[in-house]
Order: C-alpha cells, then structure tokens, then sequence
C-alpha cells in the first residue's frame, strides 16, 4: 500500500461520515472569509482609504484575523485533503490553487519583509492589488476542484 493511500484509508471517515466534509467545508469558508475580508480592508487603507485610521492599528487587528482565517482554512483544507489525497493530486484546479497559495505567501513575505506597510508606495499598492487578484484565484481554483 502507498503511503498517500494508508493516509487516504485512515482519513476516510470524513467522506463517510454524512457531516464530516460538509462541516470541514464550512469551517474552509469562514476561514477564507476571515483572511481575505480583512486583508482586503488593510490593503485599501494601503491605498489611501480610511486614511483617519492609524495603520499600525489596523494591521496589528486585521493580520491577527488574517492569521486566524488562515488557520481555519489551512487546517480544515488539509484534513480534506488527506481524506482524498490521491484524486486531489491529479486535479489539476488542485494543484493550480497550491501554486498560487505559494505565490500568495511569496508575494506576503515580500510586502512585510520590504516593510511596505510603512512606505506605502507604489510598489506597496501594486502588491495588494496583486494579493487580491491571487486570493480570488484561489478561491475560484478551489471551488473548481469539485468539477474537474
């Protein structure tokens, strides 16, 4: 036996159980609403919006949310994964939205690790808009897995 499939085998209860995947679902869809309601809102005061707000503030707030959305959807994502591993591996809208939730992380590590936060520049606005379009990317690979 291969060793996605042992994994696969003792994962299996949550496809069989009548709420297991649907609850992981569930828990998937509050954990991207978290993550991307509030990285949007810190990447429109990047752009200017809601400038009476200071954004040390407003980042410390939304990047903890963030943070705790990418939890949610991290666990739950991978406990739905290794219930089917093998037929997500050949999903090709699978394994798309794991090369962009890699570019999603590059494209963060690079916004915090120049500091864009506190210049605030153009290259800073174009990494949100390019955060966003990536987010939304993922999320429609993600819904595309189930008809591929």
């Amino acid at each position: 036996m291969q060793p996605i499939d042992a994994l696969a085998q003792a994962f299996s209860p949550i496809r069989t159980h009548a709420f297991a995947y649907p609850a992981l679902e569930v828990v998937h869809i509050i954990g991207i609403a978290l993550l991307l309601g509030n990285l949007v809102l810190l990447e429109l005061r990047v752009w200017g919006a809601g400038a009476a707000l200071p954004l040390p503030t407003l980042a410390r707030l939304t990047l903890v949310l963030v943070a705790v959305g990418f939890g949610l959807a991290f666990l739950s994502g991978l406990l739905m994964f290794v219930s089917q591993a093998n037929e997500l591996i050949s999903n090709r809208a699978f394994v798309v939205k794991m090369g962009l939730l890699t570019l999603a992380a590059t494209n963060a590590a690079w916004f915090h690790g120049r500091g864009s936060l506190v210049k605030l520049d153009g290259i800073a606005r174009l990494q949100t808009v390019a955060s966003t379009l990536i987010w939304i990317a993922v999320i429609g690979c993600g819904r595309w897995i189930a008809y591929i």
